[in-house]
């Protein structure tokens, strides 16, 4: 298969690019005019790719498929006005162009594969959410169904769209993981807020099965929650990863510190998703790492 990447130099992208490559397909990195592919993911070739004019490089022609994984970090930072723009604009307004573009190509790809996030669902408590639950009403939820509404936009192309609504992805080389670690390196961590929350996580190894799963089984459409079969209250999560770096999880952070630290962000890290795959299940996938435990231990295993 020709597949086109977008994001290809994140985390995932990274992944699955090396992935794609050595299997044999043929990988189109989407790159914006200034960005730098590092030399360890060097796997396909670069494709010019401009959102803002919606330029798509010729080399792009004959793509089998796309894989979007496009938009800006929701960590390290303040949720200022701009910040919140840009975390809109990296996401919706790139989609709307990758998909525009799509339009133009007399020659089709058969599938956009398109990154959402369990963030869809908003703070629910103890509620299970399947692929079916309503969407909540915060900032993020708000976002990802701007977003998952653009890609859709493709399915009038006649190109069969899956929606990847990513849960906390395992990683050591990026995302939330090292972030989590840090005050456990200093003997200073613990359980967020009450730790009552339920988080809905996925090792990059399944993420990567899942996607090239989306890719290839033309009866998937529409959202799949790219999660484990087994979510975990935060206190137990925490709980699990000193275990795992061999350090004690002595120090909560209270909720209010959080918020005057954090402000608006807060609700990303105190809110409860208890994402379940429903749909995975029912076409029988089997997940590499199906418990955090192991999961965390594989993980870290590759440092």
């Amino acid at each position: 298969m020709k597949i086109l990447v977008t994001g290809a130099t994140g985390l995932v992208g990274t992944a699955l690019v090396r992935s794609l490559a050595r299997d044999g397909h043929t990988v189109c990195r989407l790159v914006r005019p200034e960005s730098v592919v590092k030399e360890e993911t060097r796997e396909g070739f670069d494709v010019a790719w401009n959102p803002g004019t919606g330029e798509l490089g010729g080399a792009a022609v004959g793509a089998d498929a796309v894989v979007n994984l496009a938009g800006a970090s929701i960590a390290g930072r303040r949720w200022t006005e701009k910040r919140k723009a840009l975390l809109r604009s990296s996401r919706v307004d790139t989609t709307r162009a990758l998909v525009n573009a799509l339009a133009k190509m007399n020659a089709r790809p058969s599938v956009l594969v398109s990154t959402s996030a369990t963030g869809y669902y908003g703070d629910r408590g103890d509620e299970v959410l399947t692929e079916e639950s309503a969407a909540g009403t915060d900032f993020l939820a708000g976002l990802a169904k701007e977003w998952e509404a653009e890609a859709l936009k493709a399915e009038s192309l006649g190109i069969r769209v899956v929606l990847a609504r990513f849960g906390i992805i395992l990683a050591r080389e990026g995302g939330a993981l090292p972030q989590m670690m840090l005050p456990f390196y200093f003997y200073a961590g613990g359980r967020m807020g009450s730790g009552m929350q339920w988080m809905s996580w996925v090792a990059l190894d399944d993420v990567v099965e899942i996607l090239r799963l989306a890719l290839t089984s033309g009866g998937l459409r529409g959202a799949i929650n790219v999660v484990s079969p087994e979510p975990i209250r935060n206190s137990e999560f925490t709980k699990t990863l000193a275990g795992a770096m061999h350090k004690p999880a002595f120090f909560p952070a209270p909720g209010f510190a959080l918020r005057l630290a954090l402000g608006e962000m807060t609700g990303a890290l105190l809110g409860s998703q208890r994402a379940a795959p429903q749909r995975l299940e029912q076409l029988g996938y089997r997940f590499l790492h199906p418990g955090l435990s192991s999961a965390l231990a594989a993980v870290l295993l590759k440092s």
